[in-house]
């Protein structure tokens, strides 16, 4: 007897990295190992040195084909056993076992906008829909287009065993979010790249595409963002070290430093408009979703919790933006004293 192992890897497209994927037959009982490609076709190798290696990280069940079948995300390695250069896990690896101790936690944001024939779904064949208003969170045939899909990925998710904890119907028609998380610095990003394929590969069957372009409509519609919600222990037991986290992702050098990880196109999509921050003015506020960094109310309230920053593109590689901030808020609370 046997079983299907799907391996799935981030490859070396620029600017935005996409997820590739094929299929190993194992006995059962038997383990995915390291498994060799192309990287000449995923733009990770030229033809005359094209090995690359996959060495997994994570494996789940496969919720499409079901029975003992696996989803195998992996890591890309050299063949000389070092990490490949577009191998954003392994650069975040030492951080986040750097500030394990101060318990990071993550919930990522994930908006994406359904396509069909080349324009997005629910938008006529000419021209556009009504203005964006009653379409998030909303209800009706008139308002909410690809819920099908949208019930598939979530049920999909679920049982893969994925730490996702919602969904809803976004700003503009055809756009929707999931969130995954609360969950760890590897863990959270490694679910989001699982949780982002498992997306795309049920979209196939409504012959729809998902994309994660963070302005996939130009002109005056929402961007599509990835907001990233984020905590340590000292941020989840008091307010000091939540204004500590905040003033760091404002401190010199840091704005760019973030702001150039957080995905392609990022000033298309921060203009100050459409309930975003300037890519380029760093800025943070209690309930204030027009800032770079939104503290929620509740937040306030209890005088602990979380920070929510806005700035991440829907199109990040979530290793980044998660080394980043644990990079960032963390050193600068190790610094204070508040760990």
């Amino acid at each position: 007897m046997s079983y299907k192992a799907e391996y799935i890897w981030v490859d070396g497209t620029e600017p935005s990295a996409r997820l590739r994927s094929k299929t190993k037959v194992l006995a059962d009982g038997a383990e995915p190992g390291d498994w060799g490609f192309d990287g000449s076709s995923t733009n990770q190798a030229p033809g005359d040195k094209s090995d690359c290696v996959l060495k997994p990280v994570f494996v789940c069940p496969d919720p499409i084909r079901g029975g003992d079948s696996k989803l195998v995300l992996c890591e890309v390695f050299l063949v000389d056993g070092t990490p490949h250069p577009t191998n954003n896990r392994a650069k975040t690896r030492p951080i986040a076992e750097k500030y394990e101790g101060q318990e990071p936690w993550f919930g990522i944001e994930q908006e994406y906008t359904f396509f069909q024939a080349g324009r997005p779904l629910g938008f006529p064949e000419t021209g556009f829909p009504a203005p964006q208003g009653p379409y998030y969170c909303g209800v009706g045939a008139d308002e909410v287009f690809g819920r099908e899909i949208v019930e598939a990925h979530l049920d999909a998710c679920l049982a893969a065993g994925l730490k996702i904890s919602g969904i809803n119907a976004e700003v503009m028609p055809g756009q929707w979010e999931f969130q995954i998380g609360p969950a760890g610095t590897l863990e959270v990003a490694d679910h989001l790249w699982v949780a982002r394929w498992l997306l795309y590969r049920i979209a196939e069957d409504y012959d729809v595409a998902a994309t994660l372009d963070a302005k996939p409509v130009k002109g005056d519609w929402n961007g599509a963002g990835a907001h990233t919600n984020f905590s340590t222990k000292a941020m989840r037991e008091g307010w000091d070290a939540i204004i500590t986290a905040c003033e760091s992702l404002g401190a010199p050098g840091k704005v760019d430093e973030h702001i150039a990880g957080y995905g392609h196109g990022i000033a298309d999509r921060l203009t100050g408009s459409h309930e975003t921050a300037p890519h380029d003015v760093y800025s943070y506020g209690v309930s204030d979703r027009g800032s770079s960094v939104r503290i929620p109310w509740q937040v306030e309230v209890d005088k602990k919790g979380y920070i929510e920053d806005r700035r991440p593109n829907a199109n990040i590689d979530p290793y980044n933006v998660t080394r980043l901030l644990v990079n960032t808020c963390c050193e600068a609370l190790e610094k204070a004293g508040q760990v």
